[in-house]
């Protein structure tokens, strides 16, 4: 099992960065894949970025491709990710996931262990 905290939300203006991270308990992050899922208010959670336990493949979704990077450090038990460019439409609450697999799993659904979300408002 695998408990995660998110933190570097905050409120930020169109254009501009903002770099969140998840912070996992445990000695075996390394063994779990990892997303990035966001919701905003009145809308389903969305698929942001995900990538492989080794860090070796990475996948985002449409809206963030070029503007959003996923990383890790697993040696740091963290998880990263990038957010430039920012638009009012990337306002939401940010959530990190995990869950034990080789793949990178794009589905909310695939995902056993969720933080607890830090909210992310971009002003226009």
């Amino acid at each position: 099992q695998v408990q995660l905290v998110e933190s570097g939300g905050g409120l930020v203006q169109a254009g501009g960065s903002l770099r969140l991270s998840c912070a996992a308990s445990g000695r075996t992050f390394g063994s779990y894949a990892m997303g990035w899922f966001r919701q905003a208010p009145g809308k389903e959670r969305e698929f942001v970025a995900a990538i492989t336990r080794s860090g070796s493949s990475t996948n985002s979704a449409d809206s963030v491709k070029g503007r959003f990077t996923i990383s890790r450090d697993n040696a740091k038990n963290t998880g990263y990710l990038q957010m430039n460019s920012l638009k009012s439409e990337d306002t939401a609450v940010y959530y990190c996931a995990a869950d034990f697999s080789l793949e990178l799993l794009s589905r909310a659904r695939d995902y056993r262990y969720w933080g607890q979300g830090t909210q992310v408002t971009v002003s226009s």
